[in-house]
């Protein structure tokens, strides 16, 4: 599974949004290896309380800023924290530390990967809209 890196293109400018997307890569890394190193299931239940955990922290995070500042993508932005707070969970609870299987860190890591797509795009166009 590839790496999770916190990469320029995906900085919002904003100091919390951008100090929670790197709490969670570092997870999402930290899982990854030890995966490789075989012993992701010990790591599994850990991880997954921190996702759904991080999702509902970060997510109101966001909310809280978009509401407070006007900005004008906040119905779009949170349809699309509800959907993947759900999707998460209906993940993460097929999960349990002792029968974790590749489909299933597949699936994880590709949820993953559709976040760090949200922050590219979504993330950046409201880091901009707070910047002004």
């Amino acid at each position: 599974m590839a790496k999770f890196e916190f990469t320029k293109d995906l900085e919002t400018g904003n100091a919390l949004i951008d100090s929670e997307h790197r709490e969670l890569l570092a997870a999402a890394n930290k899982l990854m290896e030890a995966c490789s190193s075989g012993k992701g299931r010990g790591q599994m239940a850990e991880t997954v309380k921190f996702l759904n955990d991080y999702v509902e922290r970060h997510f109101a995070d966001e909310e809280k800023l978009q509401k407070q500042s006007g900005y004008p993508g906040y119905e779009g932005h949170r349809a699309f924290h509800e959907k993947y707070k759900q999707t998460l969970k209906e993940i993460t609870a097929g999960i349990s530390d002792s029968g974790i299987s590749i489909a299933d860190l597949a699936r994880l890591n590709g949820h993953i990967g559709l976040l760090v797509t949200h922050i590219r795009t979504e993330d950046k166009k409201l880091g901009a809209f707070l910047s002004k």
